[in-house]
């Protein structure tokens, strides 16, 4: 068993709220030029219809909790929208744009570095990026790494937090499987795969070449 730093639930909640704020950023103006201002209007209203406020004098823990029922919902209704008005190929036009905002996103000087340490050292590199992953990624489930070599990852999920919620297979598929595996591989030369197994699942990381 690999140890990685246990992140904090005050920045579990950061995390997420973060990324319910992401989501947002780039899906209006998406929705915006495909589908006109008045399907904005009307994607806003279905957001707002379940958001839940997050109490302020609540421990982080329970912060974070409802800031994660907020995010389920959030993408939960998004990629239903976009599937019912834009059919599939809008859908897949969605899932790029995803991935260009992710990478705009994380870009930074550590990524730098670390694209200049994979010219000297790939396996050097591929560690430093699966621990920083393996840290930032807590935020979306409990998992443990069971392993980490120079050349793969691993990845354990006992119970995947997401699919705790209904409706969510489309997560797990679209968001797991396909957006993030292609974010990893454009940004940070990584092969992403998930083996799922009911509410559990396997996750692969390794080099590319």
């Amino acid at each position: 068993m690999v140890k990685i730093k246990e992140m904090p639930y005050s920045e579990k909640y950061a995390m997420v709220a973060d990324n319910v704020k992401f989501d947002k950023s780039f899906l209006y103006p998406f929705v915006r030029r495909h589908l006109g201002d008045q399907t904005v209007n009307e994607l806003k209203g279905i957001m707002q219809s379940g958001f839940k406020p997050v109490p302020e004098e609540a421990s982080f823990e329970e912060k974070y909790e409802v800031a994660y029922g907020n995010w389920i919902w959030s993408v939960r209704n998004i990629f239903r929208f976009i599937r019912e008005r834009m059919g599939e190929e809008g859908f897949h036009q969605f899932e790029r744009a995803d991935v260009e905002e992710l990478i705009k996103k994380n870009a930074s000087l550590g990524l730098l570095l670390l694209n200049l340490i994979r010219l000297f050292s790939t396996g050097t590199a591929f560690t430093m990026t699966c621990k920083k992953l393996g840290y930032k990624f807590q935020w979306l489930t409990p998992f443990s790494m069971s392993e980490l070599t120079r050349d793969k990852a691993v990845l354990d999920v006992p119970r995947c937090k997401i699919l705790d919620f209904a409706d969510t297979d489309d997560i797990c598929l679209v968001g797991c499987q396909r957006i993030y595996p292609m974010w990893m591989a454009e940004q940070f030369k990584l092969s992403m795969t998930w083996n799922r197994q009911g509410n559990s699942c396997t996750g692969i990381l390794t080099p590319m070449t």
